[in-house]
C-alpha cells in the first residue's frame, strides 16, 4: 500500500482527481499484479479522495487475489459494461489521469462513458514513483544483473563458426531462463555486417570465422525486474584491424561514461563524455542512438541518458550505460552495463569482460 499511498499524494499534488491503472509494468509495480492484458478491461482506479479499487473481469478475479491484492475488487460479468462501472464509481470525478499504455480503444471507451472529465497521462506522476528505486528494487536488479552475466560468461558453449545466429540464440534463450529469469525479453545476435543494425535480433546467416558478434541480451526475473547487457565476440580467428580500433575508442568512451555517472551531474552530461571521444576519433557520425535507458519493470524506463536531458540523476535511479559504433555493412560494436547511483558513487551491476572476448 505505501506506493499506492505515494500514487495518491503525487497525484493530489499534480491536481489529478484519479489514476487509472491497466495491466502492464505501472499495474504490476503498484499493486504487484502482472495482469494479462485481455480484450476484457482490467482497470486499477486510484482516487486522491477515497480507497483504491481494482475492476477486473470475474474469470480474473482468483488470479488478482493470488497475485496478493488486497484491495478491493470489483468484478464484472460478461455481459456487464465495465466503464459503465468505472463510471458509477467516478462520478463527479473532473480530472483522470490514464497511464500512459493505456489501449486507446479504453481511452476511447472511458471518453464515452465519463465525457466530462478531463483526461491527461499518469505518465508523469508514476515516472516520478518508479524512478527511484528502493533497496529491495536495487537488490531485484542485481540479481537480474548477475542472472544475465552468467549467461554472457557461458557463450563459448554456443557461439562458434559454423552455427547460424538463429541456433546461437535458441541456445542463449534457454540459459537465460535457467539462469533465474522468468522470460526472455530479447535475445540480438548480430555476427559481421548485423552487428551494425543496433536492434538486429537474429537470422539464418552463419558465423564465419573472424565475425565480430554482438550479444545483447536480457530477461525479467520472478520479481518483475528486469536485466539488460551487451558483450561483444569474435568466432574465432584474427580481429580485423579497423574493428581493432573501433573497439579500443568504444571501450575508452564506455569507461569514461562509467566513471563520470554519479549522483548530482546530468543523464546528458553521462552522454556527452562518451559521444565526444567517439566522435573525436572520427567515429561520430557511426554512435547512431542514446547512451542509456533507465530499467526497472521495464526495460526501457526513465531516466534516459541522452543530449537535452538535463535531469540531475539522483541516488536509486538505474539506467544502462551503452555507447556503440556501427559501421554499416560491415560491423558494429556496443558494450552495456546496467548501473545504479548510491549516495557516494555508482554501482556497476554487471561485470563481464568488457574487452573483446575471442572464442577459440
Amino acid at each position: 500500500m505505501q506506493r499506492l499511498d505515494r500514487a495518491r499524494d503525487l497525484a493530489a499534488a499534480a491536481g489529478i482527481d484519479a489514476l487509472l491503472v491497466t495491466p502492464g509494468a505501472d499495474l504490476r509495480y503498484l499493486t504487484g499484479y502482472a495482469a494479462k492484458p485481455l480484450e476484457r478491461l482490467t482497470c486499477l482506479v486510484v482516487p486522491v479522495g477515497a480507497a483504491p479499487f481494482l475492476v477486473a473481469p470475474n474469470l480474473e478475479v482468483a488470479a488478482a487475489e493470488a497475485a496478493g491484492v488486497e484491495l478491493e475488487i470489483v468484478g464484472w460479468n460478461e455481459t456487464d459494461d465495465p466503464f459503465a462501472i468505472l463510471a458509477a464509481r467516478l462520478d463527479g470525478t473532473a480530472r483522470l489521469a490514464i497511464d500512459d499504455e493505456m489501449w486507446a480503444s479504453r481511452v476511447l471507451a472511458l471518453r464515452a462513458a465519463i465525457p466530462g472529465a478531463e483526461q491527461v497521462l499518469a505518465g508523469p506522476v508514476l515516472t516520478e514513483l518508479r524512478m527511484r528505486k528502493d533497496p529491495a528494487e536495487i537488490a531485484a536488479l542485481r540479481e537480474a544483473g548477475a542472472a544475465i552475466d552468467r549467461v554472457h560468461s557461458r557463450m563459448a558453449e554456443w557461439l562458434r563458426p559454423g552455427r547460424t545466429e538463429r541456433e546461437v540464440g535458441h541456445d542463449i534463450a534457454r540459459a537465460i531462463v535457467d539462469e533465474g529469469h522468468e522470460s526472455v525479453d530479447f535475445v540480438i545476435v548480430g555476427s559481421g555486417p548485423n552487428g551494425a543494425s543496433p536492434h538486429h535480433e537474429v537470422s539464418d546467416r552463419v558465423i564465419e570465422v573472424g565475425d565480430p558478434v554482438v550479444v545483447d541480451i536480457g530477461g525479467t526475473t520472478p520479481e518483475g525486474y528486469c536485466s539488460d547487457s551487451t558483450r561483444n565476440y569474435l568466432a574465432a580467428g584474427t580481429v580485423p584491424p579497423e574493428y581493432a580500433e573501433a573497439y579500443a575508442v568504444l571501450h575508452e568512451a564506455q569507461a569514461a561514461q562509467r566513471a563520470s555517472a554519479r549522483a548530482g551531474v546530468t543523464a546528458e552530461s553521462v552522454d556527452r563524455i562518451g559521444r565526444d571521444l567517439i566522435a573525436n576519433a572520427g567515429f561520430g557520425d557511426l554512435f547512431i542512438h542514446r547512451t542509456g535507458h533507465g530499467i526497472g519493470t521495464q526495460t526501457h524506463e526513465e531516466p534516459y541518458i541522452v543530449e537535452g536531458n538535463d535531469r540531475v540523476l539522483e541516488p536509486g535511479m538505474a539506467f544502462s550505460i551503452e555507447p556503440g559504433i556501427y559501421h554499416p555493412g560491415r560491423f558494429g560494436a556496443r558494450i552495456e552495463d546496467i548501473v545504479v547511483c548510491t549516495t557516494d558513487g555508482l554501482e556497476v551491476l554487471n561485470e563481464t569482460e568488457r574487452q573483446l572476448v575471442v572464442l577459440d
